[in-house]
């Protein structure tokens, strides 16, 4: 089943709320650009800033709370910015670098839920260290206390980056079960849409990092795994009717820079 009436509205509230609240408080840049401005207009370049300036925030600003809201109706619990803690053992530590090794080396292929059970066995080993407190982008837990943990990224992360993110994954991991050790968890990127649509994801481009069934969500992946149900072309249907909504505030926003 679909979106209702009523979770469409409350997806379309705060898709709304997000966009008028970037009205708000956006500044645009104050570079002057004699050129640009005499050949596109004021008006268009504050646009170009602007959808600029929203594209740096889009996870935040609306990824992160559309997420939330679809979300709370399936799941007992979905936080953003969620704090998971600020402690790993060193054990857990060693454990990671170990993993991180053997796949950089290709001595093993990821293998999340193998990867999950060797930090478990060392998840309270040595001394506990303090880290900074560590916020994931997206906390879900389900009834039976399932953790689901996701970094969101942009469409096209930096592949080089991909270490990176398989060891943020696997350290969240770490620090809760630094705190609870018999807990079921799961740590996943997500990327909020596929640009190579319709062709598939680029996913060879992690392959050998990530456990690709399960640490990458993509697009429907992802939104339908919020919802536990088929709502991806229900959610671009929220966005475009905001837009059509919006368009006179919108319009109105921009006269201004005619000036």
């Amino acid at each position: 089943m679909a979106l209702n009436k009523q979770q469409k509205a409350g997806i379309e509230a705060v898709i709304s709320s997000c966009l008028r609240n970037k009205f708000k408080n956006y500044k645009p840049e104050s570079n002057h650009m004699p050129f640009h401005h005499a050949l596109l207009g004021k008006d268009r370049m504050a646009l170009f800033s602007f959808i600029q300036s929203l594209n740096t925030t889009f996870g935040t600003s609306i990824f992160e709370p559309v997420a939330v809201t679809l979300a709370q109706n399936h799941f007992s619990f979905a936080k953003s910015q969620h704090a998971v803690g600020g402690q790993i053992s060193e054990g857990a530590q060693t454990e990671i670098q170990e993993i991180m090794n053997d796949l950089s080396t290709g001595k093993t292929n990821p293998d999340k839920l193998a990867e999950v059970e060797r930090i478990r066995k060392v998840c309270q080993d040595g001394k506990l260290k303090d880290l900074k407190p560590v916020k994931v982008d997206l906390y879900i837990e389900e009834t039976n206390g399932t953790i689901h943990l996701f970094d969101l990224k942009t469409a096209k992360p930096n592949v080089s980056g991909f270490k990176d993110y398989k060891r943020t994954l696997l350290e969240w991991i770490a620090i809760i079960l630094a705190q609870k050790p018999t807990a079921q968890i799961f740590s996943y990127i997500a990327i909020p849409y596929n640009p190579y649509e319709p062709k598939p994801y680029e996913r060879w481009t992690m392959k050998g990092v990530l456990d690709l069934p399960n640490e990458l969500k993509v697009a429907s992946e992802f939104w339908d795994f919020l919802s536990a149900d088929e709502v991806y072309s229900d959610l671009l249907a929220c966005f475009q009717n905001v837009g059509l909504n919006l368009r006179a505030e919108i319009d109105n926003y921009f006269e201004k820079f005619k000036r």
